[in-house]
């Protein structure tokens, strides 16, 4: 194959791969593939320097931030890191730094000393955090580097980010860090994950991203982040002259930093260090990738400057992956609450990590059918973020002809009904709505955390009252008596006190929650929420129309679909007027519309907000009664114009709506009492 056309293949797969990865948190391959791809296309682009490409992922840096989000222009590029994985590869970035500095020992000067900080590198999501005059202002992701997504508000949430520096510089400081998961969160988190039937996070990175890009803030503050800072924007805003003095200080303002951080004078202290980590990586709390290894000097740090994507006085030197190699015994096929059947590879028990594992995720069929899997393959596995277990590949070379190849079933593996698969979907599905497998996934969800946290009835509780048929769906719940519960295996008097009291306490649950937890295909706690603000009663929700959900800001097509086609289905609506004989009426938690002063008004906001983001704008509008429209329609009461308004202005013109200004916007808002 001719390098042209390889570099071309090589761009698509790398840019494929970092959407995945950057912007969707949804990785196909692992990181360790992921580097195999880029160090071949930094190799061809290197001997082909005529065929490089401004689009090439070697000339820029992470993934395009999310529209669902206000962006965030960096100061400073936040850029990426290269790569080393060994010793001779941090030999090679030390002879590249000598070189470009025109020196041949590490001594460049008496003053400017090259030696080195090593600092752990966490699989998180890299953050920026703007202070002014010592207080949080404002935070956001990396992005693609140039600008990222305004995360403040979830980042407020995390408790090891402090909202004032113990400092009064007046000055204003961008401070760089990582936000991450530790294990036992990861693992805490996916265990509800899995009893809930939702997807797995694949690693902490994923875990960390996919939690600070909630909407809804409250949920991002259920996931038990962490934060360390690693860096500034700009050095020379603070009083240091190199990096171990700038961890130093950033600490005495108040900011967490990593303390396995290692000041090293020499290249062999470096990689002796990594060695070290390397060593010590499964012991630790938090998942470590690999190792950054930064010139210490700021005054080399500027002389050496940066590239397209990267700076020179800096590398990411990596960790290969923990894998190891054993057969695939068979696919196990489950059925979740929303009917997705996942593959799951049963494996011959191999320890990887320390750590027993006989069962892997496959995600879904276009997976294992790209990886070629077949019962009996020998088969890599590696347990990504140390934590799930996952299938790299099939060793093909060991294959003997007796191999059989994996089919995704065409019916229901519980219930036989017909499975479907979607146009533009991944996952393959059971749509029967009776599906034993799925009823039983939705009503340990109900109960859930995640649901209405009915206290006493787990995962396994609900298990063993769905195979005595006392549960079978929502109403049975509120249904279950206290001598049926005492006399059951493993129960007792006092469980079944709290499960009923619990059971009791859950009769009146606010409307959003329990929205949430019935289990509506694309309804998750956000969607709830805004249902909860647009709808005062869950009888006015039923009778809305599709329409009248569209026009509620953040609920696109599919979900307004799936929400009116699930009220419209004479099953559920028999379900819920078994639950309201039965004194089961879920409480709207909106404020009563004689306390919310923009009650009744519909506003759309277009053009450019200067004292305010339009996300916070919105915000305002919502907590104060009012709804927000995303076209120009006849139930839009006031359109807020700011600079540079367009098309959505000159209609709102013609159809005589109140044409507000951002500063008349202001004016009209007041507090809430």
């Amino acid at each position: 194959m001719d390098a042209e056309k390889r570099l071309r293949e090589l761009r698509a797969l790398l840019q494929e791969h970092s959407h995945r990865y950057y912007v969707l948190d949804d990785p196909l391959i692992s990181d360790g593939e992921y580097d195999l791809l880029f160090q071949e296309l930094l190799g061809l682009e290197e001997e082909h320097p005529e065929l490089i490409t401004a689009d090439s992922p070697s000339q820029g840096p992470g993934g395009a931030p999310l529209d669902k989000f206000e962006q965030v222009v960096h100061r400073v590029p936040m850029l990426s890191l290269e790569n080393a994985f060994n010793a001779n590869d941090l030999h090679s970035f030390e002879d590249r730094l000598l070189r470009f500095l025109n020196q041949e020992t590490a001594t460049v000067d008496q003053a400017l000393i090259l030696s080195y900080m090593a600092e752990p590198k966490i699989d998180g999501l890299a953050v920026e955090l703007v202070y002014e005059q010592g207080r949080l202002l404002q935070g956001s992701t990396r992005g693609d580097g140039s600008k990222g997504e305004d995360i403040t508000a979830q980042l407020k949430t995390i408790p090891s980010i402090p909202r004032t520096l113990q400092s009064s510089a007046e000055q204003r400081l961008e401070i760089r860090g990582e936000v991450f998961m530790d294990r036992q969160a990861l693992i805490t988190l996916n265990q509800e994950r899995l009893d809930n039937g939702e997807p797995l996070f694949a690693n902490p990175r994923n875990a960390a991203a996919g939690s600070l890009r909630q909407l809804d803030p409250a949920i991002t503050a259920k996931r038990s982040l962490k934060f360390l800072a690693y860096g500034i924007a700009d050095p020379t805003q603070s009083p240091c002259s190199s990096q171990q003095e700038l961890l130093v200080w950033l600490k005495d303002l108040g900011l967490p930093v990593n303390e396995l951080a290692r000041f090293c004078p020499t290249i062999t202290d470096v990689i002796t260090r990594f060695e070290q980590l390397a060593a010590e990586r499964q012991a630790m709390a938090y998942e470590i990738d690999g190792m950054v290894v930064k010139v210490n000097n700021f005054a080399l740090q500027q002389r050496l400057g940066n590239k397209a994507r990267a700076p020179r006085w800096a590398i990411a030197c990596k960790f290969p992956a923990i894998q190891t190699t054993t057969r695939l015994l068979s696919v196990d096929f489950q059925v979740g609450r929303t009917g997705a059947v996942t593959p799951v590879a049963l494996l011959e028990p191999v320890e990887v990590g320390g750590v027993t594992v006989s069962r892997a995720t496959l995600h879904n069929r276009d997976e294992f059918e790209r990886k070629d899997l077949r019962i009996g393959d020998t088969v890599l596995i590696q347990r990504a973020g140390d934590v799930i277990p996952e299938v790299v590949k099939a060793i093909v070379e060991k294959r003997n002809g007796s191999e059989q190849p994996v089919s995704m079933p065409t019916h229901c593996p519980v219930c036989g009904h017909a499975l479907l698969k979607e146009a533009g979907e991944a996952v393959t599905r059971c749509v029967n709505p009776h599906c034993p497998a799925q009823r039983l996934r939705a009503l340990i969800h109900f109960c859930s955390r995640a649901g209405l946290d009915i206290e006493g009835l787990g995962k396994k509780s609900m298990e063993q009252l769905f195979d005595l048929r006392l549960v079978r769906d929502i109403p049975d719940i509120f249904a279950l008596r206290h001598e049926q519960l005492a006399s059951l295996p493993g129960w007792g008097a006092k469980s079944a006190d709290n499960a009923i009291a619990a059971i009791e306490a859950a009769r009146h649950p606010p409307l959003g929650k329990f929205l949430a937890a019935i289990g509506i295909r694309f309804v998750g706690e956000i969607t709830a929420s805004l249902l909860e603000q647009r709808f005062p009663t869950l009888d006015s929700l039923m009778q809305s129309s599709k329409e009248a959900l569209l026009e509620i800001d953040g609920i696109g097509e599919q979900a307004a679909g799936s929400i009116f086609e699930y009220f419209s289905d004479s099953d559920v609506r028999a379900m819920f007027q078994r639950l309201h004989q039965i004194g089961v009426i879920p409480e709207s938690g909106r404020p009563s519309p004689k306390d919310q002063p923009l009650s009744g008004l519909v506003f759309l906001f277009t053009g450019t907000l200067t004292a305010l983001s339009r996300t916070e704008a919105k915000k305002l509008v919502k907590e104060q009664g009012g709804q927000i429209a995303t076209t120009v329609t006849q139930k839009m009461t006031h359109l807020v114009a700011g600079e540079k308004a367009g098309s959505k202005l000159k209609k709102a013109r013609e159809l005589d709506k109140s044409i507000l200004t951002e500063s008349e916007f202001l004016q009209i808002l007041r507090p809430s009492p």
